[in-house]
């Protein structure tokens, strides 16, 4: 089978209150509000640069209760996480994984000094409980990549 994940559904208790969120806090880009009654509305919103949206609303079929693990993969994860808290965003400190002898779940704080993919991580929940992890990928190659440009 060949698939493509394109929305995500999420349970909200308030879609005016999640779409200021999700658009102008996090600053996804808002891709539909539909509303033709008062029973059912669909907002849809994508992070910028993602084929992948979240979507909410009125009168959705949506499992009850916030999903956990949602990730967004960022090449800066410093800088990600200091928008969004400019953005009043609550983000927690960034943590790494500790690889020491190999891998077995542990994290120790701080960013990843060698920026590694997929080492360093932070989180943050939606006012509804939905939980996000930022993690960061490509740091190194965007690191390059703007150099490169200079």
């Amino acid at each position: 089978m060949r698939a493509l994940l394109e929305v995500v559904m999420l349970d909200v208790a308030d879609p005016d209150a999640s779409l200021r969120f999700y658009r102008d806090a996090v600053g996804f880009d808002l891709d539909v509000d539909y509303a033709p009654s008062p029973t059912f509305r669909v907002v849809q919103l994508t992070p910028p640069g993602s084929s992948t949206s979240v979507q909410f609303g009125v009168g959705l079929d949506v499992a009850r209760g916030p999903l956990r693990g949602l990730c967004l993969v960022v090449t800066d994860l410093v800088a990600t996480r200091r928008e969004l808290l400019d953005r009043g965003v609550e983000v927690s400190d960034i943590s790494h994984k500790d690889a020491d002898g190999g891998w077995r779940g542990g994290y120790l704080p701080g960013i990843d000094a060698s920026r590694t993919d997929y080492a360093s991580f932070a989180r943050f929940d939606d006012p509804d409980g939905n939980g996000w992890v930022l993690q960061e990928r490509g740091h190194q190659t965007d690191v390059q990549t703007n150099n490169e440009k200079l």
